[in-house]
């Protein structure tokens, strides 16, 4: 999935998280990781595998208290699309699972091992599939309602994993990655807008791929996909209103329909967003989500350093509010010392890198020398980070922990982390490549990234290139980093697994984009037929040697193209008012635990 941090220069647009191991808050049970905890290194990018089909609601949490308001701050959040369908960044896809939609699984928070584990959500268990993974069968439970009262249906289902195909309306959503290659639709099925003599008024429902009878949902795959039912976890297969005056995506996007516990009361693109009690949702029907609070205040475009002084002073609605954004590194010492009952840190399989874009740094001596000019300390110090607590330096794409991970470096003779401007420059001159011009973003409304633009722009013309830096803000910054139609040749990227397999690594990251206009996930713009080819072999392939196959082959990519430069591998170091309670991170995705999360009276 795609991360959003508000300190890293020319980060992605999608969430955050922190790469230490474990818990939360610490306010009762679970890891004791979570105030201050060490950073296990070898582990950073394990997710939990571990599954309860048996899981029934109601949820509850033993000395809860109902009512309050949760207030949420935010620099870079809610600016990307909130449809379920196309959310496909961190802090989007953690509110939609968690407070907002349903799917046909989902994950509930342990305490005991402070992980995640797969349960039901819609469906009555984890799925059944067949010997080969070729066909996967759900059992909608009885007692499921739109926040409109109206009873959430199979077709309803059905209509939004087909939904999930149509690349060309949600090229930023998952389905490209999942949905498109594995679901066995209809010959010409595009989706429900793409198809054919479709459009928003006269969606094609019906893919060919999902049928339903009764409560009982089929789905047919055009090769083995073991993990399904991690996928299945994802809004993007969950219902969606098959009257097409209310899931038009242009409308769709603004208010989706509720069908969690909390439902759209106001909602502004970029800006605010406040959720309120859907009366329509049943606990008993929900194995993990809880309703305790009564309203979520969520207001983006905040600076880090002032929501650090309102959670640090925790006076007023201090006291209640919340950030799922990074603390500053010159305030965490603080929250460390005095406040660490108040301090989340915790891990998530998450890596961020630059990726030069391939279409136009044609030479592989250009990318080398980026690889050696890169300032990755600096940048990481201005940028507000803290070097071996929340950015852990990087030497490849896949973060340790990840099945059939191998250890490699993409130049051997480069230590981690070393930035060598002669060296850099050396490769350019001898390359015919001096004074190359790379061009990146920049927001002008973001301090730290402000900071760490500067730190980059010197390191570069150190090193013999010609950094231009074009400005933008940080509501338009997703839209024009993903534009690979415009002049930028240099991007910036945050990624974090989708389930616990290179399958979520290399296929969205490295697998040719078939979009002209958007980078999707391959911010790179990387495309080799070779590397599709051996994509396509290992998909295809015994699922039992895919751990190794796609280790193999991230080392093989890396090392003969450089078609990125590893930064540092994250995690989470978030930070709460006082009377925030239930608060521990969500190893997923290095964001709270939306579902327990409730506000004490004292």
């Amino acid at each position: 999935m795609r991360f959003k941090k508000p300190i890293v220069a020319l980060s992605t647009a999608a969430l955050l998280a922190l790469a230490a191991c474990g818990g939360g808050g610490g306010d009762e049970g679970g890891s004791d990781e979570g105030s201050g905890g060490s950073v296990d290194k070898d582990t950073l990018g394990s997710r939990s595998d571990a599954k309860d089909a048996e899981a029934e609601g109601p949820a509850s949490i033993d000395g809860a208290e109902k009512g309050g308001t949760v207030t949420v701050l935010t620099l870079p959040g809610l600016t990307t699309s909130i449809d379920p369908t196309e959310a496909y960044y961190s802090d989007v896809l953690s509110i939609l699972e968690g407070l907002m939609t349903r799917q046909l699984t989902q994950y509930k928070y342990d305490a005991k091992s402070g992980g995640q584990v797969l349960v039901p959500d819609l469906a009555t268990d984890l799925g059944t599939p067949n010997d080969d993974y070729t066909e996967w069968k759900f059992t909608l439970r009885d007692g499921v309602k739109w926040e409109t009262g109206d009873p959430i249906t199979a077709e309803e289902v059905a209509f939004g994993i087909c939904r999930s195909m149509d690349s060309e309306t949600f090229p930023e959503g998952p389905g490209p990655y999942y949905s498109v290659p594995f679901l066995d639709v209809t010959k010409g099925y595009k989706g429900p807008y793409s198809t054919k003599g479709a459009s928003a008024d006269k969606p094609a429902t019906d893919c060919g791929a999902v049928t339903t009878e009764g409560n009982d949902i089929t789905i047919k795959l055009s090769q083995p996909f073991p993990d399904f039912d991690y996928w299945a976890a994802f809004p993007a297969i969950g219902p969606i209103p098959l009257d097409p005056k209310v899931s038009d995506p242009a409308k769709y996007r603004l208010h989706p329909w509720s069908s969690g516990p909390y439902k759209i009361d106001q909602y502004t693109t970029g800006k605010t967003l406040t959720l309120v009690k859907n009366d329509q949702w049943d606990p008993a029907t929900d194995p993990a989500r809880t309703q305790y609070p009564d309203t979520y205040e969520f207001k983006a475009g905040v600076q880090s350093a002032q929501i650090d002084q309102i959670l640090l002073a925790d006076t007023g609605e201090g006291q209640t509010t919340l950030t799922y954004d990074d603390v500053l590194a010159k305030d965490f010492r603080k929250f460390q010392t005095d406040f660490a009952d108040r301090l989340v840190i915790g891990g998530a399989p998450t890596t961020y890198y630059y990726a030069p874009d391939y279409r136009k740094i044609t030479d592989k001596a250009v990318r080398e020398a980026l690889i050696w000019a890169t300032p990755y300390k600096d940048t990481t110090i201005a940028a507000g980070l803290l070097p071996d607590i929340n950015a852990i330096p990087a030497t490849q794409l896949m973060p340790p922990g990840i099945p059939g991970r191998e250890e490699f470096n993409m130049l051997p003779d480069h230590p981690e982390w070393a930035t060598d401007p002669d060296k850099a420059k050396q490769i350019l001159e001898e390359s015919g490549n001096l004074g190359f011009e790379i061009k990146f973003l920049w927001r002008t409304d973001n301090d730290t990234d402000v900071k760490a633009k500067d730190v980059l722009v010197k390191a570069l013309t150190e090193a013999g290139f010609k950094p231009t830096p074009i400005a933008t803000t940080e509501a338009k910054y997703t839209t024009e980093r993903d534009d690979i139609t415009n002049d930028l040749n240099f991007r910036s990227a945050g990624w974090g697994s989708d389930w616990p397999s290179g399958s979520s690594w290399i296929p969205p990251l490295l697998g040719t984009n078939p979009s002209k206009t958007s980078a999707g996930t391959n911010y790179e713009v990387f495309s080799e037929a070779d590397v599709d080819a051996k994509i396509k072999d290992i998909l295809a392939g015994d699922p039992a040697k895919a751990p190794a196959a796609w280790g193999a082959l991230e080392k093989e990519i890396l090392t003969k193209y450089l078609p990125i430069i590893p930064r540092f591998y994250s995690g989470a170091a978030m930070a709460h008012g006082s009377r925030i309670q239930g608060f521990e991170n969500d190893s997923n995705s290095g964001t709270p635990t939306w579902k327990d999360l409730w506000v004490s009276s004292e």
